[in-house]
């Protein structure tokens, strides 16, 4: 006698505890992989932001230039913006206070940039932690219902005088059809975070050398304000 092993077959016959364990998996599934395409096209769009900003800031704007489209464009520009936005923000009101020391201005202007860097890094990281619970813990999931399954097979066959591979054979392909999906989850997810991972790591490196160059432009144009009240529309060059 011909049996029906298809997956789909094999899952309507289990177990209510494989189900279970099954329909979570493919939830947690079809879930990590709408957080890896939004991360994918979200890192894509933050990198070309960069740089094109990048691109203006060392094209010979004035930084006054730079500051108001910026701040015209604050809810579309991309982090590197933010982070720049932040700091000349902070640079300009301590200016506007008739803070001459060059210490405390730029000490002001590199704390706000620094906590504009922080708040965009965990933007940008933000589902990681997801993808990195599910690499984790959808194989022993599938575990759980394969073990479940199992046990739940064997229980049956107990009642049996005569046991066949053809009576064991589909409890057992039930239950082992838990752990594939269980690893089906998992890989994609752990790939996707090590990916991920490092380009945000890029992305990390690329900000906080713009935040170096950035407080080496301020700390020559706090040397030259002194003598000029138009210091800030002269070139990043």
């Amino acid at each position: 006698m011909n049996q029906d092993f298809s997956i789909v077959t094999l899952l309507l016959n289990a177990s209510l505890v494989v189900q279970i364990v099954v329909t979570i998996l493919l939830c947690v599934s079809v879930t990590s992989w709408s957080a890896i395409f939004r991360k994918y096209f979200a890192l894509r769009r933050i990198h070309a932001l960069n740089e094109a900003f990048e691109r203006d800031f060392w094209s010979g704007k004035s930084l006054n230039e730079l500051f108001s489209a910026a701040t015209q464009n604050a809810r579309s520009c991309g982090p590197m913006e933010r982070i720049f936005a932040s700091g000349m923000r902070e640079y300009q009101k301590l200016r506007e206070r008739r803070i001459g020391d060059s210490s405390t201005l730029m000490d002001g202007a590199t704390r706000a940039m620094r906590a504009s860097l922080q708040r965009e890094m965990d933007t940008i990281e933000s589902s990681l932690s997801f993808l990195a619970s599910v690499g984790s813990v959808s194989p022993y999931g599938g575990l759980f219902g394969t073990v479940w399954g199992i046990m739940h097979a064997f229980t049956g066959l107990a009642a049996m005088q005569q046991v066949t591979l053809a009576k064991v054979a589909p409890g057992i392909a039930e239950a082992l059809v838990a752990t594939a999906i269980g690893l089906f989850a998992a890989i994609p997810a752990v790939l996707a975070y090590n990916r991920f991972a490092r380009d945000i790591d890029r992305v990390s490196i690329q900000l906080e050398t713009f935040m170096e160059e950035f407080s080496n432009i301020l700390q020559r144009n706090v040397g030259s304000a002194a003598s000029s009240a138009n210091a800030l529309n002269a070139s990043p060059h």
